[in-house]
């Protein structure tokens, strides 16, 4: 069954993916508009924008990285190393995260499948017959067996635990008593 999950959750995932590319899709065209009303301010500010600035701005920033660079060689080993953990851990949290997207995006993608067949519908009814009370039947009791003669009318309240031991009077004229299997001892 594990095998059968194991290939549905791909097919979930990718039907989940479909159905939530189609209602990003649908908002395009109010993206496209807002983009089309915004474009001409900021082409505007571009070709007012003077290049020297630009040029000045970008040297000072490539000079204030450049001078906080550490020229010490230890010590710029261990700031790589250091940001090589951080970039392990980083990893390894988006790749859980990206495991968690990709678990969600299969259980969107199970729900919009039984959308399109129908199922959902038929699930609330097998969650309703799940919950209702199953129905309140009687134990089931041996029947006592008595081995001495009854003189007067006695209930029985409790189940006889002890195994019997004597045979039956009319069972004694019949057949000879067997010995029970669990008393046989080693010897025999």
């Amino acid at each position: 069954m594990a095998i059968i999950d194991e290939l549905r959750t791909p097919l979930y995932f990718a039907a989940g993916t479909a159905d939530l590319a189609v209602r990003q899709a649908k908002k395009v065209p109010g993206l496209i508009e807002q983009l089309a009303a915004e474009a001409p301010a900021r082409i505007e500010a571009v070709r007012k924008t003077d290049p020297k600035a630009v040029q000045e701005k970008a040297q000072a920033k490539f000079a204030e990285l450049v001078g906080g660079i550490d020229t010490d060689l230890k010590k710029l080993g261990e700031q790589a190393q250091d940001l090589a953990l951080r970039g392990v851990g980083v990893a390894a949290e988006y790749a859980v995260k990206a495991r968690e997207k990709y678990e969600e995006l299969a259980a969107h993608g199970e729900e919009t499948v039984r959308t399109w067949r129908g199922e959902v519908a038929e699930e609330i009814t097998e969650i309703a017959i799940a919950v209702e009370p199953e129905p309140v039947t009687e134990p089931v009791t041996e029947p006592v067996v008595v081995t001495e003669p009854v003189t007067e009318p006695e209930l029985v309240t409790e189940p006889v635990t002890e195994p019997v031991t004597e045979p039956v009077a009319a069972a004694e004229e019949s057949e000879p008593a067997r010995e029970p299997a669990a008393r046989k001892t080693a010897g025999k």
